[in-house]
């Protein structure tokens, strides 16, 4: 869906600072206050220089560089809709780097920067302010006239500090400053001041009229009314550091109580539950733009793993446990399998254990047990697993408890829409022992170029395959529709109603569903898998 048109950033801030109601605005240190803030509903946002240099762990005297002030400030934009003020010291040097400051905080969607009459590197107003020097009057009003001819918003605001109360000098030099700022394209003039009472601010705005917007930041005077402000004409004030304060307080009494009393139940329920922080981090948002633009996870295809035999060409390896559950880069084959069909999202997988059926316990995974497995094979296996998953309604991979493949395997088995689909490799020269798995496989056309455009399907399926009719080998690997689940139930239960089929394998069934003309799709490929059969393909694994 489209974004919603709204009003630039800075060309709120301007409608607030120009409005002819006294509006306010609130501080913000990172993303998460700045979201917080605007949710409060307030129309703007104060980036505080004291705040954002705390929540970095150093003093408010130009320990952050500008750049790292920078990167936290497009954090706090991103995370807002807001127009944020942000608090520029002394525009972190002269002239020059007052011009590089306004075309970075446009690119960032900074509507405003208040920058202070005062030396860099500035220390905060109210740590003996008295004894800051003030900056020369023409050199802080050329920083004032660059800032305006650099930027490219004409409602990118620049805000004049005065410091003049908090340096000791009084009314007359407050407003020499004031007026010399305004002629030179400030678009207000914030007036500051360190007492208790509102007495140097108020007598500043009476003879300071309406020349343009006064700003003010009641930090020091907080008990005054604001109706005070509100009948003297002020356009904004400034709450100026109260979210990191509040933050801090909370966080200190939590640190204390978890260290004394060594438990969360004394604090859970006093503060906000993670839900929240999720939901302030726009999780929701990103779940939704992950089921748009993410590819869909499998959960309409399943996996059956048959895992029921031991693995007797591996001797010892396989005397407490079955081949399935034999490491290969210290973990278990079947961990193997388990990653490649999760990482292409299929996580309903059944695993058909039998020999050392206790052995088998990966978590995640359900379980049949062929407790049967001495006495009967694959197909009967197979059914078990079937018949444990209920009405099928999902497409379902089968393969075996001891090949390792490439999650490309069953990537492409889920891409095909027929009913049966099997994977052939079609480099069968030397690997006779393959044939265990199903035999080799005479299709209705070799692998080729032609391969690639045309649907090639299963003819015969065994081990007694002339050569020259040998199209390749059998992998393992049948992926079945769920309308096609439903005919192999039948077809295995048919199969597996005669006594010398007990101990059928899938070949036994491949041969019936084409005797039964059931179309079986044919996808070719060399390589991907591994079918470990002996030590030697244990050793390979590792390079798997």
């Amino acid at each position: 869906m489209p974004s919603e048109r709204r009003t630039p950033k800075s060309t709120q801030f301007k409608q607030l600072l120009l409005s002819s109601e006294l509006e306010f605005i609130c501080e913000a240190h990172n993303g998460l206050s700045a979201k917080i803030v605007e949710e409060a509903g307030f129309h703007g946002i104060w980036a505080s220089g004291l705040s954002i240099s705390a929540q970095f762990g150093v003093r408010d005297n130009n320990e952050a560089s500008w750049t790292q002030v920078l990167d936290n400030l497009e954090f706090m934009s991103d995370a807002s809709r807001v127009p944020i003020l942000l608090d520029g010291d002394t525009g972190y040097g002269n002239f020059n780097n007052m011009q590089r400051l306004i075309r970075k905080l446009e690119q960032r969607h900074i509507s405003a920067v208040c920058i202070e009459d005062k030396l860099f590197p500035k220390t905060n107003s109210f740590l003996k302010g008295e004894a800051q020097p003030l900056a020369d009057i023409d050199e802080f009003c050329g920083k004032i006239k660059a800032g305006k001819d650099a930027q490219s918003d004409a409602d990118f605001c620049i805000i004049a500090r005065v410091e003049a109360f908090i340096c000791g000098w009084g009314l007359a030099e407050a407003l020499r400053r004031a007026e010399a700022y305004h002629q030179a394209g400030a678009d207000g003039i914030l007036i500051h001041s360190a007492l208790a009472v509102p007495d140097e601010i108020l007598a500043f705005k009476r003879e300071w009229g309406n020349r343009c917007p006064v700003v003010i930041v009641p930090t020091k005077y907080y008990a005054t009314p604001t109706d005070v402000f509100r009948q003297h004409g002020i356009s904004l004030v400034i709450w100026a550091n109260h979210m990191l304060r509040s933050a801090i307080a909370t966080m200190q009494t939590t640190a204390r109580t978890l260290k004394e009393q060594e438990n969360l139940l004394s604090i859970e329920d006093k503060i906000v539950p993670v839900a929240e922080v999720f939901r302030l981090q726009g999780a929701a948002e990103l779940l939704e733009a992950e089921k748009r633009y993410l590819p869909k996870p499998n959960d309409q295809a399943s996996a059956i793993v048959l895992a029921a035999s031991r693995g007797d060409e591996l001797g010892k390896l396989t005397e407490d446990k079955p081949k399935t559950m034999v490491s290969i880069r210290g973990v278990p084959i079947l961990s193997h399998i388990v990653d490649a069909y999760n990482t292409v999202g299929i996580k309903n997988i059944t695993v058909v254990r039998g020999y050392k059926k206790e052995a088998v316990n990966l978590p995640h995974l359900a379980y049949v047990d062929n407790d049967d497995f001495a006495t009967t094979g694959e197909l009967h296996s197979l059914l078990k697993a079937l018949q444990s998953q209920g009405p099928h309604e999902q497409d379902v991979i089968i393969s075996y408890g001891d090949v390792l493949f490439n999650s490309y395997i069953p990537q492409a088995l889920l891409q095909e829409k027929e009913d049966f689909v099997i994977f052939v490799d079609s480099d069968w020269q030397g690997k006779t022992s393959y044939t265990r798995l199903g035999g080799f496989a005479e299709c209705s056309a070799p692998n080729s170029r032609k391969a690639f455009h045309t649907q090639i399907h299963l003819q015969q399926l065994g081990t007694a395959i002339a050569p020259d009719k040998i199209h390749g080998v059998w992998m393992g690997f049948l992926k079945v529709s769920a309308t096609g689940a439903r005919q192999l139930e039948e077809q295995l239960a048919t199969i597996l109603a005669v006594p010398e089929n007990q101990k059928a394998g899938m070949a036994k069934l491949f041969q019936e569903l084409l005797k039964n003309r059931q179309s079986i799709r044919v996808l070719y490929t060399v390589g991907h898998w591994l079918d470990i059969n002996n030590f030697d393909d244990v050793v390979q694994a590792g390079s798997f």
